[in-house]
């Protein structure tokens, strides 16, 4: 584990993992340590994982200030990091919340990325919704012998109004959050309550209003390539509400995952990080004006 000061003076954790250039991921959850990525599947045979704690959770201080938990002043944490690497441009990572996190980072500082990979994220932060369609999607899984506690689960997390409530459903609810509920995923699903800090949670989006308008424009004005990967049977976003976000960018490559749920890594090791690291490689010599939308759905 490593630390870093940011900018109001909070000690700050990262880990880092594997080999390879560098790819800075930022967990969601909201308030989940990183420790939940894992190495996402295996990415670190190609990539270093950058993987910091938000402030709040994990190893990383709690600050003085609870609303600077909030996902738009999160992102002074992220130019933080950046600065404390060394790194002049970055490859950046965000899952779940931190895919909200890491479109605000790339709105402010659209210069300082190489590439944005939103992996099953959330779109809170840009104003758009997540759950398009996902009352279908759990109609698909009608079969599996947890379906109708999971239903349950899910209605009682739609209908609380803080995550200390939705804590309550949130076990019955999270076989319908994996594409498979085996041994692997029942263990990422009870490790949840230890990694997560509920303060970080409540925090992430109150008083949050996101400028839609101003985000959208400066979205639509991203430079460096975007891999927007959804899960098949993920409810937050379905693969309809990342097909509906995929207008937001110029140059995006929106791959849909079969089989997989809202971790794809663990569905599905190699399909993800097969995914990942072609983005991550390809040739990109054009010129920003010659960039085009790529949205595509593959069976990774």
């Amino acid at each position: 584990m490593e630390f870093f000061t940011s900018y109001d003076g909070t000690e700050l954790a990262f880990r880092t993992v594997g080999d390879g250039p560098p790819l800075l991921c930022l967990p969601g959850g909201p308030g989940r340590a990183a420790e939940y990525l894992g190495d996402l599947g295996g990415l670190g045979a190609h990539r270093t994982l950058v993987l910091p704690d938000t402030r709040g959770t994990g190893a990383s201080a709690m600050p003085a200030d609870p609303a600077s938990f909030r996902v738009d002043r999160l992102v002074a944490d992220v130019e933080a990091l950046r600065r404390h690497l060394g790194l002049d441009r970055i490859d950046l990572l965000g899952h779940s919340a931190g895919g909200s996190l890491a479109m605000l980072y790339a709105a402010a500082h659209p210069d300082r990325l190489t590439s944005l990979t939103l992996l099953t994220p959330s779109f809170a932060a840009v104003g758009l919704p997540s759950g398009t369609g996902a009352r279908e999607v759990i109609a698909t899984r009608a079969g599996e012998p947890w379906h109708a506690e999971a239903v349950v689960g899910y209605d009682g997390m739609q209908s609380a109004t803080t995550f200390a409530e939705a804590a309550r459903y949130r076990y019955a609810f999270e076989p319908l959050m994996y594409g498979r509920w085996d041994d692997a995923a029942r263990a990422h699903a009870a490790a949840d309550p230890a990694q997560r800090s509920l303060p970080v949670s409540e925090h992430y989006y109150a008083d949050y209003t996101p400028d839609t308008e101003d985000l959208r424009r400066r979205l639509a004005t991203l430079t460096c390539p975007v891999l927007l990967l959804a899960g098949e049977l993920d409810l937050w976003p379905t693969a309809a509400s990342a097909a509906e976000a995929a207008s937001l960018f110029p140059d995006v490559t929106l791959t849909v995952q079969p089989g997989a749920g809202h971790y794809p890594w663990l569905d599905d090791p190699t399909a993800l990080t097969d995914t990942v690291a072609a983005f991550l490689t390809r040739p990109d010599d054009r010129r920003p004006d010659d960039r085009r939308t790529d949205a595509r759905r593959t069976a990774a």
